[in-house]
């Protein structure tokens, strides 16, 4: 009997207080995907624009479909380049050529940016002159390429006792790279070690 119940039960529809089944909800719209650049033709909602023909003559406020319908017959597209006015500025040009030209600076500006990097410079207090002459070929180039030097000078042993040598031997460096570098990081300990970072002036 209990078995029949369930039966029953589980083909029976569902129905709320009211006596009627209940609404389902909807499915949620999946977001509209943002387009990258400006709008362009259709996408551009506004009933009036300010008009700049494809010669560069400004045409004043004109109505959108005028606008589009005037581009179509040029062969070209009707851009937003300034949406942000009352109303916005819209100029008739060709939009492949438009975002081609734009991908072609923005891609040059990356190749002219410097990427400042971070070379380091490992020192011993009783360096000698022959290495220390080539670590200063090796920082002056770095300075050249526009890349900052992290100078690393590390005590061993006994040599903690004589910091003042390795304090000597930063400020030579400092001298010798007056023109070219400026004391970005002044010295500071760091364990057994001194670190101090120059920047290309």
């Amino acid at each position: 009997m209990l078995a029949a119940k369930r039966i029953f039960l589980q083909n029976r529809p569902f129905f709320h207080n009211f006596g009627e089944p209940p609404i389902r909800r909807p499915n949620k719209a999946p977001p509209v995907a943002s387009k990258d650049g400006p709008r362009i033709n259709d996408d551009i909602r506004n009933a009036q624009i300010q008009l700049i023909d494809q010669t560069g003559d400004n045409k004043g406020t004109v109505e959108t479909v005028v606008a589009i319908r005037m581009a179509q017959e040029a062969g070209m597209d009707l851009v937003e380049i300034s949406p942000n006015t009352s109303p916005p500025v819209c100029k008739i040009m060709d939009y492949g050529k438009y975002k081609y030209s734009a991908q072609k600076k923005a891609a040059e500006a990356r190749k002219r940016q410097k990427i400042v990097e971070i070379k380091e410079i490992k020192l011993r207090p009783m360096i000698d002159d022959h290495d220390y002459d080539v670590k200063m070929r090796a920082m002056q180039r770095f300075f050249e390429e526009g890349d900052k030097v992290k100078i690393t000078l590390r005590y061993r042993g006994r040599e903690m006792a004589h910091q003042e040598i390795g304090t000597k031997l930063l400020d030579k460096i400092k001298t010798d790279v007056a023109e070219l570098a400026k004391v970005e990081q002044d010295a500071r300990f760091e364990g057994r070690q001194v670190v101090m970072v120059l920047a290309p002036r």
